[in-house]
């Protein structure tokens, strides 16, 4: 008996239609290879998501898959040769081609692989079902592991036994909580065992670098709502691990006033609703995220106006800023408050020295640093005539 006709993504997927992707599959293929598309555009495509990074895997060692770039006349970049890796540029369009691997050993935080010529193989490595999804060059799909159900039905689900999956990398801890944010339907519900294995190896979070817990925290901040995966990090305990000292209490109601002023998702200002000790250190941030978190924490708690934030802070900033005074104080915010930051952002402080031609030195200084905090009082409402006059 046949089985079920196989899966196949729509013709007008942007991968399956890129002139170079298909040249880059027919060429391996013509070389007696298999290529597939893998990962998160497969993963997205049957999701009906828009994909960006393309990648390819195949069961040509990295060798022959720059012997066959050479030929075709194509920029082969040998960028992880050693992990399988090649980076082939055609038509100034940069694929990542890895070969099939399986691991030979993991240690919690990076693993050591052998090629492999098993799609099963490769795909028994990664971490969760969607995303040991493959698509060859016309757009069937294959599904070695059973993810395809998991994709079509939003949930995130560990390939395997979620125990191994997270001893051979903790920060698969994290990135279950970001996919969730990302790609899990609301209602979906948090599958008991997968908590009960996430909670049994908090300890493996404290073997991950700054730099990795950092940038997997930040991803998982820009998810359009975090909320409900931040909860859950939090119950189980594995918030404090990474965060100690962060508190869920605002970063419900932050989310929510981004949404109702229309403002897309910042990770640097939702951290700031979070809190947390050490927190520039515990995440590595740069010296730019550093200020950024700083000033929208410690503007958060003046009571200055939003035009007034906008103009000290710049527009995201002071947005930032208002959106988590108003997550403190409980108070509803309208879509004007941005147009009211980003007036402020673009006003010019009406006086400058030339209008105090009586004074000079340091009493200069400090009048108009006065008539300046005054105009910012006022919410910038304060006319130059206004201030001179007091």
């Amino acid at each position: 008996m046949d089985g079920p006709d196989p899966f196949r993504l729509d013709a007008d997927t942007p991968f399956l239609a890129d002139h170079a992707a298909q040249s880059l599959m027919a060429a391996l293929e013509d070389a007696g290879h298999q290529a597939l598309f893998v990962g998160g555009c497969v993963r997205n495509a049957v999701m009906g998501l828009p994909a960006s990074d393309v990648d390819i895997s195949t069961n040509a060692v990295p060798q022959a898959v720059m012997d066959i770039a050479d030929t075709a006349g194509w920029k082969a970049i040998p960028t992880g040769i050693e992990h399988g890796t090649v980076t082939v540029v055609v038509d100034d369009t940069p694929f990542e081609v890895t070969t099939f691997r399986r691991d030979v050993a993991t240690d919690g935080r990076r693993a050591v692989v052998a090629f492999s010529s098993d799609i099963a193989e490769d795909a028994a490595r990664r971490d969760f079902t969607m995303n040991a999804l493959y698509a060859d060059r016309f757009g069937t799909v294959h599904d070695p592991l059973d993810g395809l159900p998991d994709a079509l039905a939003r949930r995130v689900r560990f390939i395997q036994d979620p125990h191994q999956r997270i001893r051979e990398d903790y920060l698969r801890i994290l990135r279950f909580f970001r996919f969730s944010a990302f790609y899990a339907t609301e209602d979906a519900g948090w599958n008991a065992d997968t908590l009960d294995a996430i909670a049994a190896h908090l300890d493996g979070l404290e073997t991950l670098s700054p730099e990795r817990i950092g940038a997997e925290m930040l991803k998982l901040l820009a998810a359009p709502n975090p909320v409900g995966a931040v909860t859950i990090m939090d119950q189980i305990g594995v918030l404090q691990r990474v965060l100690p000292g962060a508190s869920i209490t605002l970063i419900g109601p932050f989310v929510y006033l981004e949404q109702c002023v229309g403002l897309a998702p910042d990770p640097i200002c939702r951290l700031a609703a979070l809190g947390g000790v050490d927190v520039q250190d515990r995440l590595r941030l740069s010296r730019k995220e550093q200020r950024k978190l700083a000033d929208v924490q410690e503007h958060g708690m003046t009571q200055f106006g939003p035009k007034a934030m906008g103009h000290l802070l710049g527009a995201t900033v002071g947005m930032g800023s208002v959106l988590l005074r108003a997550a403190i104080e409980n108070k509803p915010l309208t879509a004007q408050v941005r147009q009211q930051v980003e007036a402020g952002a673009g006003a010019v402080f009406p006086i400058s020295a030339s209008d105090l031609p009586e004074m000079s030195g340091p009493a200069l200084g400090q009048r108009l640093k006065a008539l300046k905090q005054d105009w910012l009082a006022s919410d910038l409402t304060k006319s130059k005539h206004d201030l001179l006059s007091t």
